[in-house]
C-alpha cells in the first residue's frame, strides 16, 4: 500500500464521529449496516453522517451498496489490513519478534 493511502486512511479515522462510524461497520461485518441504522445507534443527524461516510469512503476504508430506498455501508476489511500492514511492515527491523501483548481496550 502506497503511503499516500496509508495517510489518508489514518487521517480520515483521526475524527471521534469517523472513528466511532467505522468502528460499528466492523463489528457489523461483511453484511454491513444501513445509514440510517448508523446514525441512530451513533445519535448523529443523518447529513452528518452522510459527511462522515464519505470521508471514510474517499479514504478507501468503507464500501456502499444499495439494497432497495437504503444504502449499505461495509468495512473494507482488505484496506484496513493493508493499512496494518503498511504500518508494521518492517515489524523488529527483521529481528525475530516478541509475540504481541493482548490488546488493551483503549476506547471505550
Amino acid at each position: 500500500m502506497q503511503a499516500d493511502h496509508v495517510i489518508r486512511a489514518l487521517g480520515a479515522l483521526a475524527q471521534e464521529h469517523r472513528l466511532a462510524a467505522y468502528r460499528l461497520l466492523v463489528q457489523a461485518g461483511p453484511d454491513g449496516m444501513a445509514a440510517g441504522a448508523m446514525a441512530r445507534a451513533l445519535d448523529l443527524p443523518a447529513s452528518s453522517l452522510s459527511f462522515h461516510l464519505t470521508q471514510l469512503s474517499h479514504a478507501g476504508l468503507i464500501g456502499q451498496r444499495r439494497a432497495g430506498r437504503s444504502i449499505i455501508y461495509s468495512a473494507d476489511f482488505a484496506a484496513m489490513g493493508g493499512v496494518l500492514a503498511c504500518l508494521t511492515e518492517n515489524c523488529c527491523g527483521g529481528a525475530e519478534c516478541l509475540p504481541c501483548p493482548a490488546p488493551t481496550a483503549i476506547l471505550a
